[in-house]
């Protein structure tokens, strides 16, 4: 008995020996002769092999990879993304000289034997006897096939490739029954066309005709014999043989399967040594897959398309389903992207925000009534290249659909308070003391019956913007200026529960999956939001208070032999999140923003439209979130990782002392929109009447105007103070408020005793010290 090596393998006459046997299993499965299992034979290999009984009579061609192909709502052509390029085509549509080269060098008795060819087995045992290892094979193309599909159906499951590709007797067993089922089922011509279809010819190209489009920029049905013969040279050995990186080793085994073609009858001898003669001519095309090929700088949409069907259980119950459909390929999706409003946002990104500047931009438009995404792009452009500013980071979307973990969205989140309000009975007429300086209220009731509480030793404080404004104000005022002692005294007021039920309704959540805080800090815009999330929420107020959850992807078709099938698709849910009533009192208010607020310089001329200014605290992160009933965007920028103040900065070639949502974000905002609203209908809001206080008596309304306290009359004054006073700065009636010194934040401690107000001159419930919020007219 032949002596094992020291390693523990075979000897090459024993792997002769067991090459042999699983040839004479073949032959004699053929032959139609009943066999026990091959491990009677004696053919297990380390418990690998099953019994050849045993193996599962049908295999199942898998559905081969193929690129997928996304397109904008009108059907053209963003991306094509691909697992493997890989293009399927009919036999007839590949060169008959690559059909001759292919059989030709990889199994010249193709059409003489059958899924088995015995002479190649045992001409194959005999050479690696001599060679005393594995110097020539004897797989038939349909064998080398069935492999193919073990490797297709592993992926991109390393572990699953090493099984397809093991060189063990089991695997040689499997391979050969499987080999036998597809002659008799399929046939030469089919067998033919599935091998040219699904083998590997380097370069990331998988199938003819992507090889052909990877080394000589044509179609597979084009290729003339040299070219033929370079690709059917290449599949032994991809890496070995790549005409890229080593042309005299690939022009050596292109001449070879030239000769071979000769020997054969394929060609005559003088064509062979005329086309050995001739250059390989290679016309190479750089891969081009996935997202980073968009165009318009739809990138990162392309990607939030990806995200979608990998993770929206319509695509399938499992991750690997969802995995496996994607990286199969094979699928048109048509997205909701509108080229025009996607054109228009890159252009007005570019023109406003460098993709080197410290800070960085991004925005997002969607369809108000239908939740479609119709833009979303930023300034740093989609890639891997670092070097070149490039990041995969979606700043538009959510962690969990490929972007960061949000930005504080500052003022933006201040109307979501003002609709729980309204929705909730308060009067847009609504107001309250608005000092420039206060403590947070205590206590605040919350969710399920809790409540908040300030510390009564260290309690946490807040100011407006600058000392200039101060209250008295109404919803509209502190709307427009953005005040926060305003809407601290608001949320304070009406509970947090109502707010965060509000949000819920209008799709606003963290951008990092955490629960909004139950705390009336949130009315100043401190929980983490995305872009996408904001723009669909304030698409709620333009839709007049239907809330759509947003939608990428119009339908998907699958590519399934020769015939598309339709795939379901996720669909927009659409719910009531407030009244008619209430997201038209919003549009009011925050048409006023646009038009006498903060928000001036985003306005959009004699297009109706509405939308709110935020700047966060430190000045970190800079807003304006807006829409006109036909479109709602929301424009970020900032540090995406959140470490640098926009103070003393320079943002798309202008200097910046401060950064303000109003005079960074809400011109960018102003050009997108124009641009993609351009030759669309220019339709009303559904505006309502919220009295001025002036037309009221202007009782305790001594600022309106950030003139400390001398515009008011003196009747206004007087009165405002006495009732101030008495009512120690409580808000419950919605009057005229005052300030004391122990009602300062709402009322919210006990009343004192009678005594004349000290204000009851001046009309101040605090003495004169007021402010406004955020910037005055800038924030």
């Amino acid at each position: 008995m032949p002596k094992k090596r020291s390693g523990g393998g075979l000897s090459p006459m024993q792997q002769a020996a067991k090459f042999l046997g699983v040839s004479v299993l073949a032959g004699a499965v053929m032959a139609g002769i009943a066999l026990p299992a091959a491990g009677a034979l004696g053919l297990a290999a380390k418990g690998s092999v099953k019994g050849f009984d045993e193996i599962p009579a049908n295999l199942k061609s898998p559905q081969l990879s193929q690129r997928t192909t996304i397109l904008d709502n009108q059907g053209n052509q963003i991306a094509t993304v691909y697992s493997r390029d890989r293009t399927v085509v009919d036999l007839k549509d590949i060169s008959p000289y690559v059909q001759k080269a292919i059989v030709a060098i990889e199994d010249a008795r193709f059409y003489k034997h059958g899924a088995v060819d015995l002479k190649g087995v045992l001409r194959a045992v005999n050479k690696n006897a001599q060679e005393g290892g594995v110097a020539q094979g004897a797989s038939t193309l349909t064998q080398q096939l069935v492999k193919n599909y073990f490797i297709e159906e592993a992926g991109d499951d390393p572990t699953k490739v090493a099984e397809a590709t093991q060189q063990t007797l089991g695997r040689k067993i499997r391979e050969l029954k499987y080999a036998i089922q597809i002659e008799d089922k399929l046939g030469k011509k089919k067998i033919l066309e599935n091998y040219l279809n699904i083998t590997f010819f380097g370069e990331q190209a998988y199938g003819v005709e992507a090889a052909s489009q990877r080394y000589f920029s044509k179609h597979a049905k084009d290729l003339n014999l040299q070219e033929s013969a370079l690709l059917a040279g290449i599949v032994q050995s991809p890496s070995r043989y790549d005409p890229v990186n080593d042309e005299a080793e690939a022009t050596k085994r292109r001449n070879t399967v030239l000769q071979r073609m000769a020997e054969l009858g394929d060609i005559s001898q003088k064509e062979a040594d005329q086309a050995k003669e001739k250059p390989l001519g290679l016309h190479t095309s750089r891969p081009k897959n996935g997202c980073i090929t968009a165009v318009k700088g739809a990138g990162f949409f392309c990607d939030y398309a990806r995200q979608v069907v990998l993770t929206d259980p319509v695509f399938g119950k499992t991750k690997e389903e969802r995995a496996r459909l994607w990286n199969q390929g094979g699928l048109t999706i048509r997205t909701t992207l509108d080229p025009q409003a996607q054109e228009s946002v890159q252009a007005s990104i570019k023109d406003h925000v460098y993709k080197s500047d410290p800070v960085a931009t991004a925005a997002t438009v969607v369809e108000p009534g239908t939740g479609k995404i119709l833009a979303m792009g930023q300034s740093r452009p989609y890639g891997v290249n670092t070097n070149n500013d490039e990041t995969t980071i979606n700043l538009s979307v959510n962690q969990d659909m490929g972007g960061g973990a949000g930005y504080q969205p500052g003022s933006t989140f201040k109307p979501i308070v003002a609709a729980a309000a309204v929705e909730g009975g308060k009067a847009p007429t609504q107001e309250y003391s608005s000092p420039y300086e206060m403590a947070y209220p205590s206590p605040v009731s919350a969710c399920n019956g809790k409540v908040w509480r300030n510390d009564p030793y260290r309690p946490a404080k807040l100011k407006n913007e600058n000392e200039s404004e101060h209250g008295p104000y109404g919803m509209s005022e502190a709307t427009a200026k953005s005040v926060n002692t305003y809407y601290v005294q608001l949320i304070s007021d009406i509970g947090i529960c109502p707010v965060v039920d509000m949000a819920k309704k209008m799709g606003v959540a963290r951008a990092d999956g955490r629960k909004i805080d139950q705390a009336p800090s949130i009315a100043l815009g401190t929980q983490e939001m995305s872009p996408l999330t904001m723009a669909s929420a304030y698409a709620t107020f333009a839709s007049r208070g239907m809330y759509c959850t947003p939608v990428a992807i119009e339908s998907v078709t699958k590519k399934v032999g020769s015939e598309q099938k339709s795939l379901a698709v996720p669909k927009s849910t659409c719910s009531r999140a407030m009244s008619e009533k209430t997201a038209d009192t919003l549009s009011t208010l925050l048409k006023g923003v646009v038009e006498d607020g903060t928000g001036q310089e985003a306005g959009l001329g004699s297009r109706p439209s509405a939308g709110k200014t935020g700047t966060t605290d430190e000045r970190y992160a800079a807003w304006f979130v807006g829409y006109t009933p036909n479109m709602a965007g929301a424009v970020w920028v900032g540090d995406p990782q959140h470490k640098r103040k926009m103070t003393s900065i320079t943002i798309g070639g202008i200097p910046h002392d401060k950064v303000y949502g109003g005079e960074v974000p809400g011109p960018i905002w102003r050009d997108m929109m124009t641009g993609a609203l351009e030759g669309k209908p220019a339709p009303d809001f559904h505006l309502i009447d919220i009295p001025d206080a002036n037309d009221e008596g202007d009782q305790g309304k001594g600022d309106r105007g950030g003139q400390d306290g001398n515009n008011g009359d003196t009747t206004g004054q007087v009165i405002g103070g006495l009732i101030g006073g008495l009512t120690n700065g409580g808000t419950a009636n919605g009057g005229a408020t005052g300030d004391t010194s122990t009602g300062g934040i709402g009322g919210t401690f006990p009343k004192p005793t009678f005594s004349l107000p000290g204000n009851f001159i001046q009309g101040q419930g605090n003495g004169g010290n007021n402010g406004n919020g955020h910037g005055g007219g800038r924030h």
